[in-house]
């Protein structure tokens, strides 16, 4: 939740993005989605050396290729503040709806192989291991 909330709160702000290739981009974000790829306008690209300067008028980047993002002050503030004014809907099951049976959370359905608890499964799965010693 906090960093895509960040990267939307962020939109029409300046930010640096650093690639893992090394290179850095510093421009407007425009648009941004739920995979953390980037659309920024008025770019100023920098090479990996920093010897080397490019300016663009708008770059996509992909999410998987980010290794880092400076974001201004007042955006992490300002999300700060939103996050703590939303009320907490989290139940007995977790993050999602919370209370019981909507499968939220920790332990939905099942519980694996077929057993109730976890102790039948590490005791089988030891007898199974000492056979094949």
């Amino acid at each position: 939740q906090l960093p895509l909330g960040l990267l939307t709160a962020a939109q029409g702000h300046p930010m640096l993005v650093e690639l893992k290739n090394g290179e850095t981009l510093n421009g407007h974000l425009a648009n941004c989605d739920n995979w953390m790829n980037l659309i920024l306008k008025e770019v100023v690209q920098t090479s990996p050396e920093g010897d080397r300067f490019f300016r663009l008028p708008e770059v996509y980047i992909r999410g998987n290729n980010i290794k880092y993002l400076r974001i201004p002050e007042e955006i992490v503030e300002l999300v700060k503040e939103q996050q703590q004014n939303q009320p907490q809907n989290r139940g007995r099951g977790g993050y999602r709806e919370g209370g019981r049976g909507d499968r939220g959370g920790r332990g939905g359905r099942g519980r694996g192989r077929g057993r109730a608890a976890g102790v039948d499964i590490r005791y089988e799965l030891a007898l199974e291991w000492n056979e094949n010693q």
